[in-house]
């Protein structure tokens, strides 16, 4: 291990000398107080290394010293429910240590914890060949989720011993002989964060990730193994939506980062997301749930550390077949502790002051998302998912990380302040957004949820954006002068508007909507579109037809249970032609 003095510090950045015999990416331990960083430049002797801690009171002299191994977290039981810090320090023990909330620089604490047991249910015996990826046993960490341990890259061979019972992550659970010889193997392993886990194959995104939010499901749906970005200003509703998508989105696992979002903002998820059910098990959301809490005021290296260390954990659950959502709230934050630590190595800034390498750091994050054929004799499919909320200042999407972001990921959910303040929730705005996930998923929604899936949507992105160009001129013109027939297409319209892609998170119908109430819930209002039309035809007034009693069955249509649902869109219909052919018969003064 090679060993050296600092030589200047600057912050969270300082360069030691006579470090020729490390390497870069190397972890450090700076000063007496075994200070935690990681070298992330060599010239010559001398190595740039960001430190993860608080570096007051440092200076010239103080020794450093490598590890010789780059930096990389602990993966294995106990992940779930924890709550860690961009460096996977686990919070809650470093509070048991310290006996206060503020982190105290030179704590040494285990990520996973070395002294509780697990009981080990081995799925091979000896003498059973085995390859990396292999499921060799299950450890049922949380009523939730069953830990499969796999066995760790880079080790094939036959399975010399392997032992059923209570184990701690470090306790040998098997024996592998190799060719190398034989490799004990425990419930932990350990990955490089800055390094993908490797897989077999990656996947086509052929199939969506179903979150029970309207507008994403139906308008912008997002692919499972995909990459969605979600930029607004402050107050539009970020945060709600992940939550959103944490807790209804088709996920085994979700990992939740935060990356140097408000103290505040953080103190939510975490107050919120034990108190949160499950809806698949009715228990606490955080059985399947890793936190990693980095907020604005912890050091502003391990902010850049943070979405590293989510990934690596999120790709480590998705080796198992699992699949996971990834929230990153927000990459702005993290792009910012990038600036700050590319201006104290005194590099050529980008734009607005941002590093030139921000696209690429941000493709590099975004690639390890994907849907694929794991690692292991036993094929299995994971996928992981990536949704990363950007934070532009003043709601500018002009600015360089939304517009590095946009040309990365293939989903756009424009959050709009002024939907926002009229409380339209979600308040992703329809015109802005998109999704290049549609042509490949809407193959998946005609076969199995309807085969006029794709026709409805069309017809519903059709009204909006008619509606919008119909706006400019009633502004104009006021809404006498528009046709009977555009009258109908404006109500219908905003009918789409308030009663489908308006949605009450708090509500506990509302909040969550499968797939076939959706589309019950398009039919019956696109059938309102078709039904006054002809009604109109046939000579009907268009204030009648606007004003129909059924209309306000059509509003509450998303407050009807799940399994009601089919015999209230029955009851619906039936009343929508009712109306419609009194209203005809009664003839409109024109």
């Amino acid at each position: 291990m090679s060993k050296g003095v600092i030589k200047k510090v600057a912050g969270p950045l300082i360069v030691a000398k006579g470090m020729r015999d490390a390497n870069m990416s190397d972890m450090v331990m700076v000063s007496e107080d075994h200070l935690t960083g990681e070298i992330i430049e060599m010239h010559g002797d001398e190595a740039y290394i960001q430190v993860y801690e608080e570096t007051s009171g440092l200076g010239p002299g103080a020794p450093v010293e490598s590890t010789g191994m780059p930096m990389a977290v602990e993966l294995g039981p106990g992940l779930i429910s924890s709550i860690y810090d961009g460096i996977q320090r686990p919070l809650d023990k470093i509070l048991e240590v310290t006996g206060t909330n503020l982190l105290k620089r030179g704590v040494q604490v285990p990520s996973l914890d070395r002294d509780r047991k697990w009981d080990f249910k081995p799925l091979k015996s000896a003498g059973d060949e085995v390859e990396s990826g292999d499921i060799i046993g299950t450890v049922q960490e949380t009523e939730s989720v069953l830990h499969r341990i796999m066995v760790p890259y880079g080790i094939k061979g036959r399975i010399k011993s392997i032992r059923e019972g209570r184990s701690t992550v470090t306790e040998t659970v098997a024996v592998i002989t190799t060719d190398k010889g034989d490799r004990e193997i425990s419930l932990m392993q350990r990955w490089p964060v800055r390094k993908g886990r490797p897989y077999r194959r990656k996947l086509a995104p052929n199939m969506p990730l179903v979150t029970g939010q309207r507008v994403i499901d139906t308008l912008f749906p997002i692919a499972k193994g995909g990459v969605a970005s979600v930029p607004g200003p402050f107050g539009s509703g970020k945060t709600v939506v992940q939550h959103q998508l944490a807790k209804w989105a088709d996920a085994d696992i979700v990992v939740y980062i935060g990356c140097g979002e408000r103290g505040n903002e953080m103190t939510d998820v975490l107050n919120e997301f034990p108190e949160l059910k499950d809806p698949k098990t009715g228990r606490s959301l955080m059985e399947r749930t890793v936190l990693i809490a980095n907020t604005s005021d912890m050091p502003v290296a391990a902010r850049e550390a943070s979405i590293y260390t989510g990934i690596t954990i999120a790709e480590y659950f998705r080796d198992m077949g699992y699949s996971v959502a990834l929230m990153a709230d927000s990459t702005s934050r993290w792009a910012e502790a990038l600036r700050e630590m590319s201006g104290r190595l005194e590099e050529m800034p980008g734009e607005e002051g941002y590093p030139a390498y921000l696209s690429s750091r941000l493709a590099q994050f975004y690639e390890r998302a994907g849907r694929v054929v794991t690692l292991g004799s036993e094929e299995r499919t994971g996928a992981l998912s990536v949704i990363g909320a950007v934070s532009p200042a003043g709601g500018d999407i002009s600015e360089p990380v939304t517009q590095a972001t946009l040309r990365i990921v293939k989903v756009f959910w424009s959050l709009d302040s002024s939907l926002a303040y009229k409380r339209h929730f979600p308040a992703i705005n329809w015109l802005n957004s998109y999704s290049l996930y549609l042509d490949s998923i809407e193959g998946y929604f005609n076969e199995n949820v309807a085969p006029d899936w794709s026709g409805l949507r069309a017809r519903l992105m059709r009204l909006l954006q008619e509606e919008a160009e119909l706006e400019e001129i009633v502004k104009l013109v006021g809404m006498d002068a528009v046709s009977a027939a555009d009258r109908l297409k404006l109500e219908t319209a905003r009918s789409i508007r308030e009663d489908y892609l308006h949605q009450n998170a708090f509500n506990e119908t509302d909040t969550y909507t499968s797939l076939e109430k959706q589309h019950l819930m398009m039919q019956v209002i696109l059938d309102y579109y078709d039904e006054t039309l002809k009604a109109l035809e046939q000579g009907a007034s268009v204030n009648d037809l606007v004003a129909l009693p059924c209309r306000e069955a059509i509003g509450r249509f998303k407050y009807v249970k799940e399994d009601e649902a089919e015999a209230e869109y029955e009851a619906i219909e039936t009343r929508l032609r009712k109306e419609c052919r009194e209203a005809a018969e009664r003839k409109g003064d024109f």
